[in-house]
């Protein structure tokens, strides 16, 4: 069996405390649209933190499309915003920083991001269309509903577009446990109720101390759903930071426990 490849020990000490912040309760309101559709400006600071905003179109101020900004076809660029900070997902490295929201105008601190070396040219030149982009005041709109929408314009005149899609704590109605879940590098046969002949991820739970040693590791046992936002792949084993959530509603064939994927810790060949 090969090493495992592990995070930095500076890494693995935020990744247990879970440094990127998790939404408060104010975050869960509800807030009525406008006449117009988008809501007030005093609850868009309400909003934002309910959903991951994924980027739909970017368009800079002569009209043209901002291709450098859709880098990746499979996962578009994604904004989260928690704790008067925002956190930008699916571009090369990870990149963040604060804002602040006053009425209708959004100011975005400087923004920092890991130095990870990209060998795609079209992510490393993604990274800095996002935080030459992600600077100063911009102009914010947000459109409430079942399918919320957020327009983000800039200094510059660039108009980005992003759709919500809510997140784990607006879904399931709370702010979640964190737990740390090793995933085996096979699935095993188990029973299900209304699949047969399924293959369920094999599982034991890792418990960490403050200062980041493992202090006891559980059995392993079949998981019978999959994890949200985890790709399996077989030959790897993983060990996960995710948030266990609780379903006020379980259906027949479901667990009342939801795992939501935060961080992959560690990560080798089995």
């Amino acid at each position: 069996m090969t090493k495992l490849s592990r995070i930095a020990p500076a890494l693995l000490a935020c990744a247990l405390a879970a440094c990127a912040g998790t939404n408060t309760d104010k975050s869960q309101a509800t807030t009525a649209p406008t006449a117009s559709g988008t809501t007030a400006a005093a609850d868009v600071s309400t909003q934002l933190p309910r959903y991951h905003w994924k980027l739909q179109d970017a368009r800079a101020s002569g009209g043209g499309r901002i291709d450098a900004l859709f880098a990746r076809d499979d996962k578009p660029l994604t904004l989260d915003f928690a704790d008067s900070r925002v956190s930008v997902r699916n571009a090369c490295n990870g990149i963040g920083g604060s804002y602040t929201l006053q009425g209708d105008t959004l100011t975005f601190g400087p923004m920092m991001g890991t130095m990870m070396a990209c060998t795609n040219p079209k992510l490393t030149a993604l990274d800095g269309a996002v935080t030459t982009r992600l600077t100063g005041k911009s102009q914010v709109a947000l459109t409430a509903g079942a399918s919320p929408s957020l327009k983000i314009t800039l200094a510059n005149g660039d108009v980005l577009t992003f759709a919500g899609e809510e997140t784990a704590e607006t879904k399931y109605g709370g702010p979640g446990k964190q737990v740390f879940l090793e995933v085996a590098p096979q699935r095993v046969a188990c029973n299900h109720p209304l699949i047969p002949n399924h293959q369920c991820l094999s599982v034991r739970e890792i418990v960490y101390g403050d200062n980041g040693v493992k202090t006891s590791t559980g059995q392993w046992h079949p998981l019978y759903e999959e994890i949200e936002g985890y790709n399996f792949q077989a030959g790897t084993r993983n060990v996960l930071r995710l948030k266990q959530f609780t379903r006020k509603n379980v259906p027949a064939d479901a667990s009342a426990n939801v795992y939501v994927l935060d961080m992959v810790v560690e990560s080798g060949k089995g």
